[in-house]
């Protein structure tokens, strides 16, 4: 079987003045539900070569012309996976969440192939703790994190709100009095609050880096991080 890879750079060829295309900017998305199919195109339009691959025929049908190469199989079939040369590739996508005995043998299968990079998409934490045991390199939760983002915009000021796996979150929220009327370096914000006030956005105007000599003014927009009980008591000072 001719090299699959190779046939993937003649579908799509690049000008070999594109610098945005290195040797591992290649990844195999297995599962073209919501999940896979938005993950896909989102690494196309990123100037990534996209491998999709799914057991339903019509889902390879809707996104064969929007992806480099689209192919339908059953990827719990390591012979499938290798004929494919899913091997070949640095970094795979398990997007398959509702059906876990087949998230598993294929997570199974890129291990067992030596994939160096691969995401998982988990359903629940069980889900996720079995595809970790496994050695998955990057387990997703995303309904369980989106869940958790959209409870802290509704519970609080926060306009934006993203937690990173060592409790430490990123938000976006409106300037608190706290933070306001003296330059960032005065208010102390950093060591009274345990948080640092990293961008900040006025009406009408882009969003610049916040240093210590930024006066934030009552309304502005700041984006503040720090750890995530710090970020969130901070977001609820009047």
């Amino acid at each position: 079987m001719a090299s699959f890879l190779h046939r993937l750079r003649k579908r799509h060829p690049r000008h070999p003045d594109d610098k945005r295309q290195q040797p591992d900017q290649r990844v195999a998305v297995i599962g073209l539900g919501r999940f896979g199919s938005s993950l896909a195109n989102e690494l196309m339009r990123r100037g990534w070569d996209v491998l999709g691959i799914d057991s339903d025929a019509r889902l390879v049908q809707k996104y064969s012309d929007q992806l480099t190469h689209a192919a339908v199989a059953d990827a719990t079939d390591p012979d499938v996976l290798g004929q494919l040369g899913v091997n070949e590739f640095t970094s795979a996508v398990v997007g398959i969440g509702g059906d876990i005995e087949a998230s598993i043998l294929i997570s199974s299968n890129l291990l067992e192939a030596g994939v160096p990079n691969i995401w998982a998409k988990a359903i629940s934490r069980q889900h996720g703790q079995i595809l970790e045991r496994l050695g998955v390199h990057h387990v997703v939760l995303p309904e369980h994190e989106m869940g958790e983002r959209v409870a802290h915009l509704v519970t609080g000021r926060m306009l934006d709100f993203i937690e990173f796996d060592d409790d430490y979150a990123l938000v976006k929220t409106v300037a608190p009095s706290a933070a306001t009327g003296r330059p960032l370096g005065q208010s102390q914000v950093r060591s009274r609050y345990g948080v640092t006030v990293v961008g900040i956005k006025r009406a009408g105007e882009d969003f610049t880096y916040a240093t210590a000599e930024t006066v934030v003014a009552a309304g502005d927009i700041i984006v503040v991080t720090g750890k995530t009980r710090a970020v969130e008591a901070f977001t609820e000072l009047p």
